[in-house]
């Protein structure tokens, strides 16, 4: 299975249209765009957000401002912006990847990490980041020269420290995408040999799959509690001794996958029809 953000984004938008909605696309960033003209808004795939953060919180000041509906809810996509959201879904109870996060400015001791988590392997990343931007896993052996580095991009922004996840290289990360709540479609994400970085575009595989009745229902917790009022989210996460853990709960600028089920635009479709009618 191969696919593009481009021609996601564009079969989406054909498909919309040709179901009689009046839906055009613009770029978030383009200051000749006119929002005052628009009702509703629907954040798609502002790639970029996470590296124009003060641009982005801007414009969806003027948003709010103008009065404009966004999907998903202005509130959430602002939560969802700074990982440390991960923090609040653990305080509900819900189980996320163990993490402990690093301030900007702080200097850490890159080395204590591995006994907080009891483990070899570690992955630190930006808190406010997508894909595989400034993320490195790394050993005990690799600490002398990636501090340096870390300590430097810590200067500028916030990181996160978590274990790394052997379920990720060996069975690989589960997608479970919904739309205004509801279940639409569900794959694992591997990585190529040699590699933990599941990204299609990386190289990794794209598996669709049925999930068991038990990851549904694990998924959509995560969903009820953190994603009311959402045209769509995906829920990445892995399997670890029998029970989901989340990885990250997509809610701006997800890749959605469409591709992988024959259902999945209609679903979409559908779920905007009611959202509009609300």
């Amino acid at each position: 299975y191969t696919s593009t953000v481009e021609n996601e984004d564009q079969k989406l938008l054909h498909f919309l249209q040709s179901k009689g909605l009046r839906i055009k696309e613009e770029v978030w960033s383009d200051e000749s765009v006119d929002w005052k003209q628009y009702d509703i808004a629907i954040l798609k795939s502002p790639w970029d957000y996470f590296d124009r953060i003060h641009e982005f919180n801007d414009w969806l000041a003027a948003i709010e401002e103008h009065g404009i509906r966004l999907l998903n809810p202005l509130d959430i996509v602002r939560w969802n912006s700074d990982k440390h959201y991960l923090r609040d879904i653990a305080s509900s109870g819900l189980l996320v990847t163990p993490t402990v996060f690093i301030e900007r400015g702080e200097r850490p001791d890159l080395l204590e990490y591995f006994d907080t988590f009891e483990t070899e392997r570690l992955i630190i990343k930006p808190t406010i980041s997508g894909g595989p931007k400034n993320t490195f896993k790394f050993g005990r052996a690799d600490v002398p020269v990636l501090s340096q580095r870390i300590n430097d991009l810590l200067e500028k922004e916030g990181f996160m420290v978590q274990p790394f996840l052997a379920e990720v290289q060996d069975e690989g990360e589960w997608s479970l995408l919904f739309f205004n709540g509801k279940f639409s479609h569900c794959l694992l994400k591997k990585a190529k040999a040699g590699d933990f970085r599941v990204q299609h575009y990386l190289g990794g595989s794209i598996h669709p799959q049925l999930p068991s009745k038990e990851l549904l229902e694990s998924a959509e917790k995560y969903v009820k509690e953190f994603a009311q009022g959402c045209l769509y989210a995906r829920v990445d996460g892995v399997v670890v001794r029998g029970e989901f853990h989340l990885m990250e709960l997509e809610l701006i600028e997800p890749f959605l996958f469409l591709f992988t089920n024959e259902e999945s635009y209609g679903n979409y479709h559908q779920a905007l029809c009611e959202m509009l009618i609300d």
